[in-house]
């Protein structure tokens, strides 16, 4: 295969039967290299990566073979007995072949300072018997002209337009599009945000295996992803890619961050638009937009030619390690030619020869040799140089030993510790560097007892770490169930679709999301493109199934829909809807929950349906308010009043509308009656309004119209009071309109359900307006003929306006102690306390507990009222009850200081109705601006006004003044009446001995 030329010569001969076929990316060239080589009978490709050796194997075999085709490179060997095509890496091109044709591909590298030296080596001595071929970019047309003057230079132009198409956000670019950067944190980070915001990419490193590498690039090339994310470009291969973008310029040589060069730039932008397709090229991320120069030059594909080729000596020289070096530094005499720098090899026999027992072992050309060999290893694990280099010289004492092989156990030892799938990325990239240093040793047959079990060990650790790597690429930054469903989406296959009871969407076995109600909801795990790859996906199956959901609503009957405490509207198990405040408080609006996949006829047809379902619900439950509310035959106060308590959710404080009240006839008070409405002490309600479904409901509604004003809402809203309790503590923190919503009026400090504090009114009432029955006539009592035996008085009356608490009356609001006080205090009523006079003490007061209640009639006339009016003409003067009789004190002081300790007073409470203001007798107009006389002032002379104003009293019902009120027993100054003394001799004193006579007769049959 090669031909001894010499690099010093520079006659026409040099380069003959050598054709430089020379151009951009996407000229075809690696495609004629592979049908001319097919075209003779032995044949020979170099390659510049292990990856693309593997992918032009492959080509290769599909079409002559596999058994007519080999596969050579540093790592792998696939030799069958027949070969007749041989696919390489340039570093391992056999030299010793004969072959008719030989092809060496990227020629270009000859430039490059790493291994620029082994491509410059194949540029003049790798020689095909008929035919040779140089494949590369046209900027090697000069070096090429100068360095084989005899060669022929064919153009070929680029298949497709590459053209430049701006900046754009990585979010942005355009499907079938690489991006490149030159860190592996970079090409993680940049494959994380498309993963996140464009469905997922594959991920191409140089580190890769071919393995990995292949199944990372068959993500993108079968449509599951549609962004590759990659640092070589070479290592590439010819996808079909339309654009290219640049999230970075600089990179790492080995020695120092340097900017690409255009040429460099144009061989990565020139990968998008393969065949006859055209190409786009750009940036992203932090990469500034390229400069108009810049931008025409890789469009026109116009680059400086390449100047120095990389050179090192053929001819080494194994005499000692000092002929090596010394033949390493050799110079070239060629101006186009420059010697090789230090590069890893050189670097590790400087390194490994520092020690003085490798270089003893190494005396004979044969040691120099292979010790040259062993720092030609490949340093895949990147560690250090030092590291590499002991690497080496470990390898290199043990075929040196007596044994002269790699000890078994060792080499065991090493590869099996690489035999471990678990780990992150990291980990298992650095596994896979190390086993291919041990796959490299394994290929080395001379260096170890049994190479092809090693040879077959190390290639199936590398496999499966390959194969985990790629799983766990895949896995982090590609979503198969996105990639399958984007990939029919886009080739517009139809989908399986489902939806199962629960209302998972399932398509092509996928969970897409899921249907509640009249919403759906894509997957939750799923973000960015994901989520759009759902919703495409579902979109297909939601517009049937919603139209058929529609239909089964508009159907459905009443009782199917349901409404919850806090306004959410439920049908078959699902919320469709919720209430929200509308014009009034009894019309709620009905907000629906739908997305843009209910059309507009669906929609229509649901909104109607549960508007009349509302209608219905709220009519049900609150038929009485809601007749009231559209009743047509009110007028006047009535329809005032009517419009209030609808305002008011069917409770209406019967102080805030006392005058409308007042003024009603009968005949309004009959019509609001007919519809329910009751007329209590306290306040107007509905009684059919205070159970708890249409309680429940009011609360609902008045949190709905007014509950911001509150800063309450359907969420916030306290619980009612549970059934069956008649009140409740009034919680401070809570409004009052709350209370009044729910059937509760504040009564002190509770909250008293509106119909129990009407009962406990008419309970209070009977006890008020109780009287001791009175004779019939007082001489039919003298005769003690035809006497009326008293009634039985209620519980607690104390027959003068007044009554004391009983169980009965607590009962009532279930609450005693300082709470029922508060109640009573709230509802008018004062507490007067008498002291008890005598020995019993609390004995004293009059049992009345075991007397049975007297059955009183509800009456509309509040309970302050009818109380004050009774309790008037009857109440005593207040006396000093309180206060010690006159010498308590000097008897007290009087005591002996041994004598029992005086026990504490006991007191009679009685509860009375407080005083009203506007019972107060007003001054007569014609003594206006009178001053009035101070107490104890002589009472005005009999006259004219005195008779005057006294037969008024005789024209008015007993008992009561000129305004209709119970006497208070007091003039109009507030000071108490004072009794009348009557002459000894008058027939007025007689009636009165003989009143009291009687009086005293009755009192035992009393008792």
């Amino acid at each position: 295969m090669t031909k001894a030329l010499s690099t010093q010569s520079t006659g026409p001969a040099r380069g003959r039967g050598v054709t430089a076929v020379l151009g951009p990316t996407n000229t075809g060239k690696t495609h004629l290299a592979i049908e001319r080589m097919l075209a003779h009978d032995v044949g020979v490709i170099g390659l510049p990566l292990r990856l693309l050796a593997r992918e032009v194997y492959d080509k290769v075999a599909a079409r002559a073979g596999a058994n007519q085709v080999a596969l050579i490179t540093g790592e792998e060997k696939i030799k069958p007995p027949s070969a007749r095509f041989y696919v390489c890496t340039v570093e391992a091109m056999p030299r010793e072949l004969e072959a008719d044709f030989v092809a060496v591909d990227e020629i270009q590298l000859a430039a490059d300072a790493e291994r620029g030296h082994v491509f410059t080596n194949r540029l003049f001595h790798a020689r095909g018997l008929n035919e040779t071929l140089l494949l590369g970019a046209a900027t090697m047309r000069d070096a090429i002209r100068e360095v084989l003057p005899g060669a022929i230079s064919v153009s070929r132009p680029r298949l497709s337009n590459l053209s430049y198409a701006g900046e754009k956000k990585i979010t942005r670019l355009p499907r079938r599009a690489a991006i490149v950067a030159f860190s592996v944190n970079d090409v993680y980070a940049i494959a994380e945000l498309v993963r996140r915001q464009r469905g997922g990419a594959a991920v191409v490193l140089g580190a890769l295996s071919p393995r990995t590498r292949n199944a990372q690039v068959e993500l993108y090339q079968n449509g599951d992803v549609d962004f590759l994310v990659a640092t070589d470009a070479s290592a590439w291969g010819n996808l079909d890619l339309d654009h290219v973008a640049f999230a970075g310029v600089r990179k790492f040589d080995g020695h120092a961050h340097r900017n690409l060069s255009p040429s460099e730039i144009g061989q990565i932008a020139g990968r998008a638009g393969r065949h006859m397709n055209d190409g786009t090229f750009g940036v992203t991320g932090q990469v500034p937009p390229f400069d108009p120069e810049l931008i025409e030059r890789l469009e026109t594909h116009s680059f400086d030619q390449v100047g120095m080729l990389q050179w090192r000596s053929r001819t080494l020289n194994f005499a000692s390690i000092e002929a090596l070096k010394e033949s390493l530094r050799e110079m070239p005499e060629h101006p186009r030619l420059t010697r090789s720098r230090m590069v890893d090899d050189v670097i590790a026999l400087e390194n490994v020869t520092r020690d003085e027992g490798i270089c003893d072992l190494a005396r004979s050309p044969a040691a120099v040799g292979l010790l040259w060999e062993m720092c030609q290893i490949p340093d895949y694990r990147k560690v250090s140089p030092t590291d590499h280099a002991d690497l080496a010289a470990t390898l290199y004492r043990y075929v040196m030993s007596d044994e002269g092989k790699i000890p078994e156990d060792w080499f065991a030892n090493q590869v099996s510790q690489t035999d471990r799938t678990d780990g992150d990325l990291d980990t298992l990239s650095n596994r896979l560097a190390q086993i291919r240093t041990w796959t490299f040793v394994s290929h080395r047959a001379q260096w170890l007892h049994d190479p092809e079990h090693w040879q077959d060990r190390t290639r199936r650790i590398e496999d499966k770490l390959s194969d985990a790597l790629h799983e766990r690429l895949t896995q982090r930054f590609v979503d198969r169930r996105t990639s399958v469903l984007m990939r029919r989406l886009r080739d517009k296959e139809e989908m399986m679709a489902e939806i199962s009871e629960d209302g998972q969407i399932l398509v092509e076995n996928h969970f897409v999301g899921s249907l509640d109600g009249f919403r759906f909801t894509p997957d939750a795990s799923s973000d960015g493109i994901h989520g759009k790859a759902a919703l495409h996906a579902a979109t297909q199956v939601l517009a049937t199934e919603l139209a058929s959901r529609a239909a089964a609503l508009a159907a459905a009957a009443d009782e199917t829909i349901t409404l919850t405490p806090n306004g959410r509207i439920v049908w078959q198990g699902s919320e469709i809807g919720r209430l929200t405040r509308g014009d009034t408080a009894l019309k709620p609006r009905i907000e629906l929950f739908t997305d843009e996949y209910l059309g507009p006829p669906d929609r229509e047809r649901v909104t109607a349906r549960l508007a009349s379902w509302l209608a219905a619900y709220l009519d049900a439950k609150l038929k009485p308010l809601i007749a009231l509310s559209e009743a047509q035959d009110l007028t006047g106060l009535a329809r005032g009043l009517a419009f209030r308590l609808a305002e008011n959710l069917g409770v209406l404080r019967r102080d805030t509308a006392a005058a409308e009240i007042k003024a009603l006839d009968q005949a309004d008070r009959g019509q609001l009656r007919k519809y329910g409405v009751r007329f209590g002490a306290f306040n107007l309600y509905f009684p059919a309004l205070l159970k708890p479904a249409a309680a429940e409901l009011l609360l609902l509604l008045w949190v709905l119209h007014a509950g911001q004003e509150h800063d309450l809402t359907t969420d916030t809203l306290p619980e009612r009071p549970k059934q069956g309790l008649t009140s409740v503590p009034a919680d401070k923190a809570i409004p009052e309109p709350y209370w009044r919503a729910a059937g509760f009026h504040v009564a002190g400090n509770r909250a008293v359900r509106i119909d129990m504090l009407e009962r406990l009114s008419d309970l209070i009432r009977a006890r008020v307006i109780w009287r001791q029955a009175a004779v019939t006539d007082a001489q039919t009592e003298a005769n003690g003929t035809n006497r009326k035996e008293p009634a039985a008085p209620p519980t607690g009356a104390t027959g003068d306006g007044g009554f004391r608490v009983v169980p009965e009356l607590m009962s009532m609001v279930g609450c005693s102690g300082d709470e029922f006080t508060s109640i009573l205090r709230a509802l008018g009523f004062r507490l007067e306390r008498r002291k008890i006079e005598g020995e019993n003490g609390a004995d004293a007061i009059p049992a009345t507990a075991e007397s049975a209640p007297a059955e009183t009639p509800h009456t509309e006339t509040p309970l302050a009222e009818t109380a004050a009016a009774e309790s008037t003409a009857t109440e005593p003067a207040p006396a000093a009850l309180e206060t010690p009789a006159a010498g308590t004190a000097d008897a007290v002081a009087e005591a002996p200081k041994d004598a029992a300790p005086t026990p504490e007073p006991a007191f009679d409470e009685i509860w009375r109705p407080g005083k009203r203001r506007d019972t107060q007798r007003p001054q007569h107009a014609r003594g206006k601006g009178r001053k009035p006389p101070e107490a104890g002032d002589r009472p005005p002379r009999h006259g004219k006004g005195h008779n005057k104003a006294k037969g008024n009293e005789r024209g008015q019902a007993k008992g009561q003044d000129r305004d209709g009120q119970a006497r208070q027993g007091r003039d109009r100054q507030g000071q108490p009446k004072r009794e009348r003394m009557l002459p000894e001799h008058s027939p007025f004193a007689a009636l009165k001995d003989l009143r009291d006579s009687l009086a005293a007769r009755s009192r035992p049959e009393k008792s």
